[in-house]
């Protein structure tokens, strides 16, 4: 265990390398999760680090001071877009980027996309009222997205779900699959 001060990981990943672990599982952010990678460098660790969406940053290889190897590192991103559904992905961030002048952050797209769901379930239901326009949110089930196709299930959560999982070559980042 540590923090989100820490620096100096040395305890802990001596103890690690005793175990000869395969796998490192990281739950904290990239000014961490660098660091921390430099020090399993030096000390001869060479699993795999994997992480969520904290680490899954093009900042990740300069924080670790270049000493990712290639394929070490896997971090998964909610959401995941394929297929015919990457070219609207495509113009949203292009249009994005000309009106913002930034690049999308890595969520805006399903937010644009949430935002969107809820205001068509408002114009379906003629009414700003949750106690109107939920039911009909709630029977989306052919939404077309900038990420995709929306549609929920009996329990309201989102059908064929995805996660992205990306891994740093060369120190860049790449993506391995979507995973639904």
């Amino acid at each position: 265990f540590t923090n989100d001060k820490a620096t100096d990981f040395t305890a802990i990943l001596t103890s690690l390398k005793g175990k000869k672990p395969d796998v490192v599982f990281f739950g904290g952010m990239d000014a961490v999760a660098g660091p921390m990678l430099r020090q399993m460098k030096q000390l001869g660790i060479e699993a795999k680090f994997m992480g969520g969406d904290g680490i899954c940053t093009a900042e990740l290889p300069k924080l670790s001071a270049g000493t990712i190897s290639d394929s070490q590192v896997v971090c998964a991103e909610a959401g995941g877009v394929e297929g015919e559904s990457k070219k609207s992905l495509d113009a949203f961030k292009a249009k994005f980027k000309e009106k913002n002048k930034v690049e999308v952050q890595i969520y805006a797209p399903y937010v644009y996309d949430a935002v969107n769901v809820m205001v068509d379930a408002m114009v379906k239901a003629k009414s700003a009222d949750p106690k109107v326009y939920l039911p009909v949110l709630a029977k989306t089930s052919d939404y077309k997205g900038v990420t995709g196709t929306i549609a929920f299930d009996a329990k309201g959560d989102i059908k064929n779900g995805a996660l992205t999982l990306y891994t740093y070559k060369g120190g860049n980042r790449e993506q391995l699959a979507v995973v639904r």
